[in-house]
């Protein structure tokens, strides 16, 4: 399942997704990098995220859920 979308960001700059590679799903790209934008890694034509790392399986543990808590 694909999610497609378009996005202005409150920089100006423009972002849509696209199929990402094996592995990756989904892209961030800068379609249009605004004139006023001061932020760096906005480049236009170039991925901003790849979303592989958030959709593998978390690597930490979950913390000890306490069934007997009681406040007193």
């Amino acid at each position: 399942m694909a999610y497609e979308f378009s996005a202005r960001l409150a920089c100006g700059c423009t972002v849509e997704s696209r199929a990402g590679v094996v592995g990756s799903p989904v892209t961030i790209v800068v379609v249009r990098k605004a004139d006023g934008c001061g932020v760096p890694i906005h480049v236009a034509g170039l991925p901003m995220f790849d979303h592989r790392e958030a959709l593998r399986p978390a690597t930490r543990s979950l913390p000890h859920v306490h069934t007997d808590f009681d406040e007193s």
